[in-house]
């Protein structure tokens, strides 16, 4: 069933055209993932939906018993509530009260608050919006709409919303950067570029498949339109007695190809590596110890960085993170230890809380008061250039910074830290308020980036794909060490907690039982396939390779695109199957070693 239809959306904000003469529409059982560039007007198509806004033209047209939740990016409280008031004043069921208490107490201990007699005003700001969710969440809707919903969730409430949003019998919009998260529960991308949205009725994996099939098939029909319009130039030159009919309809043929607007590839941000020479000497940190009254952060806590060392680190929100990076800064001195940093070391450190931003400021100033210059690998820039390069046209650089959105000022800041060409990256949730576009790039930039990167961050796909390797924060301060990326991590700690529960069982002692140890061992196949898994993983990842440069090629020809289409699909499947073979036979052999 049809819950609502947007037709013909037009939609300004200031000069910026957000929405050009676009549909969108929700189906009963939608579960939609907005993505797009910052600043191109993803929280205004929900508030659009919620009815907080209207649009410049076109219509709005919503079932006549619809019920919506919003949660905005900024949520507002009314002053002097409690934690608890602030989720049950915007009940709007018919429930027992004492039930919907029970319940929106079980939703905020989930969601890390467990002071129900807080005033929400003494709270951060990460805070305050797990409580705005736990009340959107509390309330029945035939269409809920969240706006950022995975900001200042750590990985255990992410994984929870993952479970209770894909559970969910009403329809679902969101904005969310967490790819991970978007493969779970979307079953439908909606992507906004340049005034349009495109709709995938597909998770974010399979939008990635259909856009980069869709891109292909634009970028031969142009190639095909440019190779038309060669050939009809030729002929205008030859010159056109514009008399006879079938001239007369070559010209305006011509004519007709020559106005056609090319197809627009999308905007991308364009990162060259920027650091400073890095010496022998980087940071050392010799048992350190942190505690607030009688909690303890970090608890003797040393390590010393290696250069071109790819950190990420994890753990429940307020476990010590943020800490342990103020302590690095020299922004917070530790109860004890030391911290030594080499002569050559130069900081970029991009923070959780942003900075004073002075919203007077051009965004021309704000850089330039960093550098006017700065060398990359493909030679000097200027600010001007730079800034181009981070989606901020010309137009945009002489702009106040209080007219950019807040995703806009994330990256900003991120290019004034990189302006400053440091040589170790200090990240404290980089992912929070990034879009995807700019996340991946960002992700490029750090494979090239010459120098040490430590990242705190609840995104698992982000660290996946950038580090290699995890500090995880757990109980009473301990720092725990795992190598690999978050998912490696997560099973060299599942598999921990199953050994130790496995110890924690009391065995049975008597006369007639006895327990008998099983040695682990591969089996004659499982040996075959560990002998051979990770070329036969090679080959499929290459024959994936030659697939795309085919598919690139035959863009125009339907046919054999489908083909080549479906070949793809049964490689990448192929492909996952070996890759979880794989990681059932490493784990396997992990086991085997250590009983030896």
């Amino acid at each position: 069933m049809n819950l609502l239809t947007i037709e013909h959306l037009t939609k300004s904000y200031t000069e910026r055209l957000l929405f050009n003469d676009t549909d969108f529409s929700m189906q009963e059982g939608d579960k939609i993932g907005v993505i797009g560039i910052n600043g191109t007007g993803k929280s205004t198509l929900l508030k659009i939906v919620a009815g907080l806004e209207e649009p410049d033209q076109g219509t709005v047209t919503r079932g006549r018993t619809l019920t919506i939740r919003y949660l905005s990016q900024n949520p507002v409280f009314e002053q002097g509530q409690t934690v608890l008031q602030a989720v049950l004043d915007n009940y709007r069921g018919e429930e027992n009260l004492w039930e919907v208490e029970n319940q929106a107490k079980i939703m905020l201990t989930k969601l890390g608050i467990t002071d129900f007699a807080d005033k929400v005003s003494t709270l951060s700001g990460g805070q305050k919006k797990r409580i705005a969710l736990a009340g959107v969440l509390l309330n029945k809707a035939d269409i809920l709409l969240l706006d950022e919903p995975t900001n200042h969730l750590d990985s255990e409430m992410a994984k929870w919303l993952e479970d209770y949003l894909k559970q969910l019998k009403g329809a679902l919009l969101m904005i969310t950067h967490d790819r991970y998260f978007l493969d779970s529960v979307a079953n439908r991308i909606v992507e906004l570029d340049q005034g349009k949205l495109y709709s995938y009725g597909e998770n974010y994996s399979g939008y990635l498949r259909r856009k980069a099939e869709r891109e292909a098939i634009e970028v031969a029909s142009e190639r095909k339109r440019q190779s038309l319009l060669r050939v009809e130039l030729e002929w205008m030159m030859r010159g056109a007695r514009a008399r006879s009919t079938k001239q007369k309809a070559r010209i305006e043929r011509f004519e007709a190809l020559k106005n056609r607007e090319a197809s627009k590839s999308e905007e991308t941000i364009n990162m060259n590596s920027v650091s400073a020479r890095l010496g022998r000497s980087t940071i050392e940190l010799a048992h350190l110890d942190k505690s607030y009254g009688n909690k303890e952060l970090i608890k003797d806590f040393s390590y010393i960085f290696l250069k071109n060392d790819r950190i990420g680190i994890i753990g429940k929100n307020g476990c010590g993170k943020s800490t342990l990076m103020k302590i690095i800064m020299h922004l917070e001195e530790p109860d004890s230890g030391t911290i030594e940093i080499g002569q050559t070391v130069k900081i970029g450190y991009f923070s959780q809380e942003g900075e004073e931003w002075g919203e007077d400021k051009k965004v021309i100033e704000y850089i330039r008061d960093t550098a006017e210059y700065v060398r990359t690998s493909e030679g000097q820039f200027s600010a001007t250039q730079m800034l181009e390069r981070f989606l901020f046209p010309s137009s945009m650089q002489y702009s106040r910074i209080s007219k950019l959105s807040g995703g806009e000022k994330r990256r900003l800041y991120l290019l004034k830290i990189l302006m400053g060409a440091p040589n170790v990256l200090i990240l404290d949730e980089p992912t929070n308020d990034l879009d995807i576009q700019t996340l991946t790039v960002l992700e490029d930039y750090l494979d090239r980036f010459s120098g040490i990167v430590i990242a705190v961050s609840h995104d698992r796909y982000f660290l996946d794909r950038v580090t290699r390797r995890i500090f995880a924060f757990e109980e009473d301060g301990k720092v725990v060490q795992y190598e690999g990326g978050y998912t490696d991590y997560q099973a060299a700690y599942e598999s921990r907690q199953t050994t130790k529960a496995e110890k924690a069982v009391p065995v049975r002692k008597g006369t007639d039982s006895r327990v008998r140890e099983r040695k682990l061992k591969f089996t004659y196949q499982e040996q075959k396939d560990f002998d051979e898994i990770e070329g036969i993983i090679h080959e499929l990842e290459d024959r994936l390779q030659v697939l795309d440069i085919q598919i690139g090629k035959e863009a125009s020809n339907y046919l054999k695109l489908n083909e080549l289409t479906a070949k793809k699909e049964e490689v990448e499947k192929l492909l996952e199957e070996k890759i979880k073979r794989w990681m059932y036979l490493e784990e396997l052999a992990e086991h085997i070693e250590k009983g030896r």
